[in-house]
């Protein structure tokens, strides 16, 4: 089976000039823990509430005037929507991660693939990738 076949369509992105206030009320209001950064309809980077927290408020950096571009990840996990499934799950397990950015062909969003979805496709499949998940090697 193809990641489009069974991917969310969701396509709630944040530009890397807002503020990290805007970022985090975006989470709160569409309750997720991350939002895919676009420009130019392209996949530059995440931020999650992992990154404001222990990144923007740890670091003293002021929420109002700090744009997620100074402290998104730059290296967002992307599977194309023509992917098999497996393949996006495997690429999920190695990064330890419930949710990748799907891309069409182009480059641009096309949705993500999270845990969820996986398992309305297969629930042995999402049991595996939330034991990877759950598994944080140092």
């Amino acid at each position: 089976m193809l990641v489009k076949e069974i991917m969310t369509r969701k396509l709630d992105s944040i530009l890397p000039t807002a503020s990290l206030r805007d970022a985090a009320r975006k989470m709160r209001t569409l309750n997720t823990g991350s939002l895919p950064v676009v420009e130019n309809a392209r996949l530059i980077g995440i931020i999650t509430e992992h990154d404001i927290c222990c990144h923007g408020v740890a670091d003293d950096f002021d929420p109002v005037l700090t744009p997620v571009r100074a402290i998104m990840s730059r290296d967002a996990a992307f599977c194309f929507s023509y992917d098999t499934v497996n393949d996006a799950v495997r690429q999920m397990e190695q990064r330890h991660i419930q949710e990748i950015a799907v891309l069409n062909s182009d480059k641009t969003l096309a949705g993500f693939l999270s845990v969820d979805d996986i398992a309305h496709f297969s629930r042995q499949l999402a049991g595996e990738l939330l034991e990877s998940a759950g598994q944080v090697h140092h």
